[in-house]
């Protein structure tokens, strides 16, 4: 079987601090437009990237944030050039990288689809034969002729997706954005992702969710900082990923150390059930979180998200700082511990994801992607008889108040 992409010795520099690159999205220059610095210090994104995907492979890219994923598919995309190396593409490629991305605000639903056809290559006839399909599945009929600008970020993902999918480019590229649908358009999106791959097109898929990997793509490439580890089975690549990520948290400890460079600020983190260092809980435990930090500079409204996610990599809770009230500092610090705590964990027994978030007011400064894992036990409550049915509850409400007049 021929190989419809070739990647060889591709490599990407970028200048640390310099001007903004003309390739980034319109995002992402907003999210800081003033950015101005002289320094000429050099960071590879990417270095000696050489693999082929055959016609009609499903391959998966993994490896943890600011391992160099997304640059890559940028790379594949045409949306930034190679500083090193070569590819050669033997089809048309539809990249679906982050929502809106190939929309045009003022335009409404039904001008964006011919728009993006038009992108992607296709005559008006063929965009025309597959508009009733896109629309069907995108599930936004009734605000097809309304501007872009009005959507959701969840309308958009469901048009963009269906763009990409129907209009049938040999080579599809999805980076890490099914997360922003609803659970339903998630499984949705997969089942059309296999029947994409079935009908022999290409894929190109990254995603922090192991199980989506395993189950659309017979093999994946690992990537950590720039480079290739592992290419071959997606079930050896992906044993090969989680052993790399695993930490000095074992079941027990519940503290991990951390090295953090330059540009990052997390030092050690701390898991305590009941006032006990321990990352193993049980339903209606007290859970707190302690995160030690030292930032290069200062920080007036340090910041720490926590997100925790189900076997399925779902978010189940997602909460930062500015969302309660806190003992936040006054004054700008730069090093000290933050923490936040859960007075009755709201969870069912398994096994769940923890991501962490630190940052300075809404600027992300260290992100750490299912830095450990929570284990929750079952533990049956004073005076109670039973632990709720866990076929009918995904969480645990510990207090609930019972009357009979």
């Amino acid at each position: 079987m021929s190989a419809i992409l070739e990647l060889k010795g591709v490599g990407k520099k970028f200048r640390i601090g310099a001007n903004k690159s003309a390739y980034l999205s319109l995002r992402e220059k907003l999210s800081s437009p003033f950015t101005i610095s002289k320094s000429k210090k050099e960071f590879w994104a990417l270095q000696d990237v050489t693999f082929n995907v055959n016609h009609g492979e499903s391959i998966g890219i993994i490896g943890k944030n600011g391992a160099g994923k997304s640059t890559l598919l940028k790379i594949l995309s045409k949306i930034t050039p190679p500083t090193t190396g070569s590819i050669i593409s033997r089809g048309r490629i539809a990249s679906l990288l982050e929502v809106g991305t190939g929309f045009h605000p003022e335009l409404n639903g039904r001008e964006n689809i011919y728009l993006n056809g038009s992108i992607l290559g296709m005559r008006k006839a063929e965009i025309s034969s597959k508009f009733d399909e896109i629309v069907n599945f995108s599930e936004i009929e009734e605000f097809i002729d309304t501007p872009i600008k009005h959507y959701s970020s969840g309308m958009q993902l469901r048009l963009a997706f269906s763009v990409a999918a129907f209009l049938e480019p040999e080579i599809l590229v999805i980076d890490e954005v099914l997360a922003v649908g609803d659970i339903e358009f998630q499984k949705k999106c997969m089942g059309k992702m296999n029947d994409v791959s079935n009908s022999g097109r290409t894929i190109l898929f990254v995603s922090h969710n192991m199980t989506a990997v395993k189950s659309l793509c017979p093999n994946s490439v690992f990537l950590q900082k720039g480079i290739v580890l592992d290419v071959g089975s997606t079930h050896s690549v992906v044993e090969n990923y989680l052993s790399s990520t695993k930490n000095k948290l074992d079941a027990t400890s519940g503290f991990i150390e951390l090295k953090p460079e330059a540009n990052e600020a997390i030092s050690s983190v701390e898991i305590l059930c009941d006032g006990n260092l321990s990352n193993t809980m049980y339903m209606g435990c007290s859970l707190e979180i302690r995160v030690a930090f030292k930032s290069a500079r200062p920080l007036s409204y340090p910041l720490l998200g926590v997100i925790i996610k189900d076997s399925q990599n779902i978010s189940l809770l997602g909460v930062n700082n500015k969302n309660y009230i806190g003992n936040l500092a006054s004054t700008s610090v730069t090093e000290g511990v933050i923490s936040f705590k859960i007075p009755s964990l709201p969870f069912m027994s398994g096994i769940y994801s923890v991501d962490i978030h630190f940052g300075n007011k809404l600027e992300n400064i260290d992100v750490k992607k299912d830095l450990f894992s929570l284990y929750v036990e079952q533990k049956k409550l004073k005076g109670a008889p039973e632990i709720p049915n866990e076929a009918y509850n995904k969480i645990f409400l510990k207090d609930i108040e019972w009357d009979l007049q």
